[in-house]
C-alpha cells in the first residue's frame, strides 16, 4: 500500500517483520531513537516486540536496505545519520511524513519534484506513444468532476503524475514516484482543490495543458505547464498555512 493509500485510508501494515520495521523506522525518523545511538540488543529487542531473533534479523536486513541502521560486528547496530538515510524509500518518506511537516521538509520535497517532473513531461513529449497520450488524455478527463472529493481527487492525481514518469521512459524517473506519492499525500492532507469547484476547474485545466503539451511533441511547453501545476500545488500548501514557505 502506498504513502497516499495509507494516508487516506489510515490503514496500516500487520505482519510481525512490518510491525517491527515499522516502529523502529519511525522511532529513528522521529528523532527518538537518537541518530548515532546503538539499539539496544537482540534479545531485548525480541522480548520487547516478542518476535523471534530470525524475524528480528530480518527487520534489521530491512532497516540497513533503507540505510537508518548499520550493524557493526562487536559493536552492535547504529543508527545512521540522517544524511545516508534513502529518502528515496517510500517507507523512509511515510514515517518523516508521520513525524510532522515543517517547512523545509516541504519545500525540499518541491525542489526534488521541480527538478524531476518538468524533465520527466519533456522526456514524455518525445517518447510516449500513441496510446500512451490517449491513456494520459483519459486520467486528465477524470480530473473534470466538480463532485471530487479531496481522497479521488488525489488519487487521480497520483495516476496522472505516475503515468507521466512510466511515459518518459527513464526507470530512474519511475523510480523516484515514491517523492511524488509523498507530496500528493501532503497537499491531501493539508490542502486540497476539492474544496471548491473553481479550484477543480484549475486543476483540469492545468494538468489538460500538460497532456496538450505532451501531445503535441512539444518538450519546452510540458517542462512549462508542468513546473506550473507544482508552483500551484505548493502555493496551495503555502496559503493553507497561511506562512511563506523559505525561497
Amino acid at each position: 500500500m502506498g504513502l497516499l493509500e495509507t494516508t487516506i485510508s489510515g490503514r496500516k501494515r500487520r505482519s510481525n517483520h512490518a510491525h517491527v520495521v515499522a516502529e523502529l523506522g519511525r522511532g529513528i525518523v522521529s528523532g527518538k531513537i537518537p541518530e548515532g545511538s546503538l539499539l539496544p540488543g537482540d534479545a531485548e529487542l525480541s522480548a520487547r516486540f516478542g518476535v523471534s531473533r530470525t524475524v528480528l534479523r530480518e527487520s534489521m536486513k530491512t532497516l540497513a536496505a533503507k540505510r537508518l541502521v548499520e550493524p557493526k560486528a562487536k559493536v552492535g547496530t547504529r543508527v545512521l545519520d540522517k544524511a545516508s538515510w534513502n529518502f528515496f524509500d517510500s517507507d523512509v518518506l511515510g514515517w518523516r511524513f508521520e513525524s510532522g511537516l515543517d517547512f523545509e521538509f516541504i519545500e525540499h520535497l518541491a525542489e526534488m519534484r521541480m527538478a524531476l517532473e518538468p524533465a520527466a513531461a519533456a522526456a514524455a513529449a518525445t517518447r510516449a506513444t500513441s496510446d500512451d497520450i490517449v491513456a494520459l488524455y483519459a486520467i486528465a478527463a477524470k480530473f473534470d468532476n466538480l463532485s471530487h472529493t479531496p481522497e479521488t481527487i488525489a488519487k487521480v492525481d497520483l495516476e496522472f503524475h505516475l503515468a507521466i514518469a512510466r511515459m518518459s521512459g527513464n526507470p530512474f524517473m519511475r523510480s523516484a514516484s515514491a517523492l511524488i506519492e509523498a507530496a500528493l499525500a501532503i497537499s491531501f492532507q493539508l490542502s486540497s482543490p476539492a474544496s471548491s469547484p473553481e479550484m477543480i476547474d484549475e486543476v483540469a485545466s492545468n494538468h489538460l495543458r500538460i497532456a496538450h503539451a505532451i501531445a503535441s511533441r512539444d518538450p519546452q511547453k510540458a517542462i512549462i505547464a508542468m513546473r506550473h501545476v507544482i508552483e500551484i500545488g505548493k502555493g496551495r500548501i503555502r496559503n493553507s498555512l497561511d506562512v511563506k514557505l523559505p525561497a
